[in-house]
């Protein structure tokens, strides 16, 4: 079903220098804060003990902080897990103490808080420095490989600038994401990792629809500049690209509302990613590619050697 009854004619392009700027504003501000304050690393990167404890009745965070800061844990983060009965804290590593004799220590303060017969421990994990180590080097070359083989994968399937236009896509969208959430200091965590290379495939598949278009219309189109083309072919595309985004957009929103606090980070990260991600599509794919040159002779199917017209050859 289309949104629209007849193809819009949005002049896209013609705002491409506009939305460049817009874009490297973005970018810088995004990577100075990456830079100058980081990001704000859960415990899966930064070791430490999670914890997660049940109370008989609704508790309010405030307390649970207090009692925590008294008992020498200030810099602990606690959160509602699931209920409002639930409360799930992180402890980051302090010195030399153990995490068992951290996790003690900390359900100790709880119990003498709000009475042993109050609070119940569910579970508790430990995740060593090492392993945080592992996680965020790992987690950066796992970017690095999905970027690298989407340059290959699209300058076989497209033409080279195409490619060159998608990765600008891509690291548009990862710096973007990455430094909301370092502006923001958002958690960012496993899952919140897991969310950003999902971003990265919901843009590269936005992209490479419009791609398509683009290279279909070059060949179709006898008149006409790559300006215009590309323009004509994003409009057509306006209508899919839409549905997909919004319709996406609402059970991320739903997840973010209803998800509870332990996934608000990985919701978090898919709601920007895939807004920007949209935009990048058209602004920064597009617009790179038409940059760099390409033009109708680039797109146009190869001739085979020896191919050519046998009629005239008949008797």
């Amino acid at each position: 079903m289309k949104i629209f009854n007849k193809e819009p004619s949005f002049d896209f392009m013609g705002k491409r220098k506009l939305a460049l700027v817009m874009s490297l504003i973005l970018v810088i501000i995004s990577i100075g804060s990456l830079a100058t304050r980081g990001l704000n690393f859960g415990i899966d990167f930064t070791g430490g003990t999670l914890i997660e404890v049940g109370y008989n009745n609704t508790v309010d965070l405030g307390d649970v902080r207090e009692t925590l800061a008294d008992a020498g844990y200030g810099d602990a983060i606690a959160q509602h897990f699931g209920t409002s009965k639930d409360v799930l804290i992180r402890v980051p590593p302090h010195g030399e103490k153990s995490d068992a004799d951290l996790s003690n220590d900390v359900l100790d303060a709880l119990h003498a808080a709000a009475g042993s017969d109050e609070v119940e421990m569910r579970r508790v994990e430990f995740v060593g420095p090492q392993v945080g180590d592992e996680l965020t080097e790992d987690g950066g070359l796992a970017m690095i490989y999905a970027l690298f083989g989407i340059l290959i994968y699209v300058t076989l399937r497209f033409e080279k600038r195409f490619a060159v236009g998608s990765v600008a896509a891509l690291v548009h969208d990862v710096v973007i994401t990455l430094g909301i959430f370092s502006l923001l200091q958002l958690e960012f965590d496993l899952t919140t990792l897991a969310a950003i290379l999902a971003v990265i495939g919901y843009s590269l598949n936005d992209t490479i629809v419009v791609f398509d278009r683009i290279r279909e219309n070059f060949r179709k189109m006898r008149k006409g500049t790559p300006v215009e083309i590309a323009n004509r072919s994003i409009n057509q595309m306006l209508s899919r690209t839409l549905v997909t985004s919004i319709t996406t957009l609402f059970v991320l929103l739903a997840l973010f509302v209803l998800g509870g606090a332990i996934i608000h980070s990985f919701a978090t990260a898919l709601i920007i990613g895939i807004v920007v991600g949209t935009y990048s599509s058209v602004y920064v794919a597009s617009a790179t590619a038409l940059a760099l040159g390409i033009n109708k002779q680039d797109l146009m199917p190869i001739k085979k050697e020896g191919e050519q017209e046998t009629l005239g050859d008949l008797p």
